[in-house]
């Protein structure tokens, strides 16, 4: 699998696109469509999952939801545990803390994870906003904590780090 990182929008929304065989799961499309679409290229889109809804992750939402003719997957529609969306395999993990909605994507085969605003490098997204609640991220960094060292974080802002380094030096956990 191939992940693509396209950062789009004021806010500098990491967007990723996972290549595979011809086929590709968005994640986030925050804004900035033809930038998106130009990384999709020729790919079949299986999907487009949204980590959470604030504005910034949703904001080229409908127009490739319509242009592809494709699925949205979310906390609403995906179950906690192992999904498939078209040629992706992977685990659901709900993470509320950031926004009561916030999911975790985790593919086992490839050790990564993408966790929308619910980790950055040595931090953790803010809890004081609407559907923030600093008790449920208490909850989801418990859960998350319990997940082996070696899996590569990719956060909705900023740029990757892993576990390991966050158990060690994040604050917050």
């Amino acid at each position: 699998m191939k992940i693509e990182q396209v950062i789009v929008g004021p806010l500098e929304t990491n967007c990723y696109l996972l290549h595979k065989d011809g086929h590709v799961l968005v994640i986030d499309p925050g804004e900035e469509t033809h930038r998106i679409e130009e990384h999709i290229g020729n790919d079949c889109v299986d999907g487009i999952v949204i980590t959470h809804y604030h504005f910034d992750h949703i904001g080229a939402l409908d127009q490739l939801k319509n242009k592809y003719s494709t699925l949205v997957y979310d906390f609403h529609n995906l179950q906690e545990g192992h999904q498939m969306i078209g040629v992706f395999n992977f685990d659901v993990l709900f993470t509320p803390g950031h926004k009561e909605d916030s999911i975790t994507l985790i593919f086992p085969h490839e050790r990564v994870m993408f966790v929308g605003d619910f980790i950055f490098k040595r931090s953790i997204g803010r809890t004081d906003l609407v559907g923030g609640n600093n008790q449920e991220m208490k909850k989801s960094i418990q859960k998350i904590k319990l997940i082996d060292d070696d899996y590569t974080i990719y956060p909705g802002h900023g740029e990757k780090t892993t576990l390991e380094e966050e158990k060690k030096y994040n604050p917050y956990f």
